[in-house]
C-alpha cells in the first residue's frame, strides 16, 4: 500500500535554507480568518489537552479515545490504544507527522461535533534524525535507520486508524542535510509516507496555530519561541484584544519571525551533553544571544518588555520538562504542564539545578529520562538566553505546537485542504 501525500499549503518544498540566521516580516500560509475559528475550535475540545497514564503514547501524554468520550464505547466494546477505530460513515480521520532533528511524532484524530477534534492514537519518539550532521552535512545511515523505524510505526498507526486525510512534515535536520533527497525517497519506498520539508517560517507558522488558545488576549504583543533540536524558531506577533478575546478566540496578528540555526542537538555536539562545564554552559548562552541580536535590533522588543506589553509562550521539550521538574513530578504528567506558568526565577533556580546533577542524575529523573540527559542542558542555556533578552518575568508553558497545527489546518483550514484516500494500491508499505 503506498499512503497518497496531502500537501496543505504550495506543494513540497525540498530546497534546503542557508545555514545562517533567517527572518522576515510575514508568514506564508497564513489564510485571512482563520486564525480564530482555529483558536475558537481548540478551546471548545477540552478532552485533547487533557491526560490520562492509560492513553499515553511515549511521553505525549494525551488522551487517546473515541467519540464515545467513555471508556466503552457503542454496544459495550472496549476502546483501548492501538485498537482499531470504529468508522463512522462520511467522518474523515485525519494525521499529523513532525519529523524534527530529534523527535518524531505523530497525531491521529478525528473532528469532533463540538467544532474541535478528538485526538485517537499519538506517537513520539527521540529518534536523534540530526546526529552529526552539524560536523559532517549529511544525515547518518543510523539516524535514518532509528527514524525510519519510527516512520513505520507511524504508518501502521495510520493505517489501523484508517485516515483519510494526513500531512507529514519534516523541519531543521532535513532542510540542512546534502543527502535529505534520498532519505526523503528511502522514506517513501519503505514507509509509504512522502515527506514534506516545511519553511522555517511555516513552521513558526503551525506552531502559532497549535498554541494560540494559551495566548494572553490582555497583553498586547506575544514572543513565541519553539527550541528545536536543529534550530530555534521566534515568532513576533500582536494580540488583539476586543470582544473575540473576551469570548476566548485569541486571533494573533504576525509582526515577524526569525530563525537560528541553534537547537539542542546542535549545542550538545559543539560543547558536550554528559559533562558540561559552568565555562562551556556560559558559551552556549553567549553564542545563543549573539544569533538572536539582530532580531532584537530589528524589531526592539525590549521598548515592548519595559512598558509591560510583551507575553512570552515556549513549545519545546526544554520547556516543559523544566515546569514537570520544577513542580516535582513523579512521572510527567502532560494535564499539569501545559498551559501553566514558569517565572524567570524559578527557571533560572531548575536550570543551575540541573546543569550541577551528573549524568546518571538527569537520566534518572522522571521528567528529564535518559533519551533527553544529555540535551537538556543546551535547553537551559537557550532559554537563558532568550530570558536574558527579553526578561517579562515569566512565560507560559505549551505542550502542544506544530502537529496540532497542521490537524486544525487540514479540517479547517478552508478551501485549499486536502481530502480522499490516504491508503491506495501499488509499491511502499504493506
Amino acid at each position: 500500500m503506498r499512503m497518497v501525500h496531502f500537501n496543505r499549503f504550495r506543494g513540497p518544498m525540498r530546497t534546503r535554507a542557508a545555514m545562517g540566521g533567517r527572518s522576515g516580516t510575514g508568514w506564508a500560509g497564513v489564510r485571512p480568518g482563520n486564525a480564530s475559528k482555529i483558536s475558537n475550535a481548540i478551546e471548545r475540545s477540552p478532552a485533547l489537552w487533557q491526560q490520562t497514564a492509560a492513553g499515553r503514547a511515549s511521553r505525549d501524554g494525551y488522551r487517546v479515545s473515541d467519540p464515545a468520550n467513555s471508556r466503552s464505547g457503542r454496544n459495550g466494546e472496549e476502546r483501548r490504544v492501538g485498537s482499531a477505530a470504529r468508522q463512522v460513515p462520511g467522518r474523515a480521520i485525519y494525521a499529523a507527522i513532525d519529523l524534527g532533528t530529534n523527535n518524531c511524532r505523530l497525531l491521529v484524530a478525528r473532528p469532533s461535533a463540538d467544532g474541535g477534534f478528538r485526538v485517537i492514537d499519538a506517537f513520539s519518539r527521540i529518534v536523534r534524525l540530526g546526529e552529526g550532521l552539524g560536523a559532517s552535512g549529511r544525515l547518518s545511515e543510523a539516524a535514518m535507520a532509528r527514524t525510519l523505524e519510527a516512520l513505520n510505526i507511524c504508518a501502521a498507526k495510520m493505517r489501523r486508524r484508517r485516515v483519510t486525510c494526513a500531512r507529514a512534515v519534516a523541519t531543521e535536520a532535513c532542510r540542512r542535510a546534502a543527502n535529505c533527497d534520498e532519505f526523503l525517497q528511502r522514506v517513501a519506498r519503505e514507509t509509504g509516507i512522502e515527506l514534506e520539508i516545511i519553511t522555517n517560517n511555516e513552521e513558526a507558522n503551525l506552531a502559532i496555530y497549535g498554541c494560540a488558545p494559551l495566548l494572553d488576549p490582555g497583553v498586547s504583543h506575544a514572543l513565541v519561541f519553539d527550541i528545536g533540536g536543529g534550530s530555534t524558531e521566534l515568532g513576533w506577533m500582536q494580540v488583539p484584544g476586543g470582544s473575540g478575546a473576551a469570548e476566548g478566540r485569541v486571533e494573533p496578528v504576525p509582526c515577524g519571525w526569525h530563525s537560528i540555526p541553534i537547537g539542542v542537538v546542535t549545542l550538545t555536539e559543539r560543547y558536550g551533553g554528559r559533562e558540561v562545564s559552568a565555562e562551556a554552559y556560559r558559551a552556549m548562552v553567549a553564542e545563543v544571544a549573539a544569533a538572536v541580536a539582530p532580531f532584537e535590533a530589528e524589531h526592539n522588543l525590549g521598548a515592548l518588555v519595559a512598558a509591560g506589553r510583551l507575553q512570552m509562550l515556549g513549545t519545546s521539550g526544554t520547556v516543559t520538562t523544566l515546569c514537570g521538574v520544577n513542580q516535582g513530578l513523579r512521572r510527567y504528567d502532560r494535564a499539569r504542564v501545559d498551559g501553566c506558568y514558569l517565572d524567570f526565577e524559578s527557571a533560572g533556580r531548575v536550570s543551575r539545578r540541573i546543569a550541577a546533577m551528573s549524568y546518571e542524575e538527569r537520566a534518572a529523573d522522571p521528567c528529564i529520562g535518559p533519551e533527553r540527559a544529555d540535551l537538556v542542558i543546551a535547553g537551559c542555556a537557550i532559554l537563558e538566553a532568550l530570558c536574558d533578552i527579553w526578561p517579562v518575568g515569566r512565560l507560559r508553558v505549551a505542550d502542544r505546537g506544530l502537529r496540532e497545527g497542521i490537524l486544525f489546518m487540514l479540517i479547517y483550514g478552508g478551501d485549499s485542504a486536502r481530502t480522499g484516500p490516504v491508503w491506495s494500491s501499488g509499491s511502499g508499505a504493506a
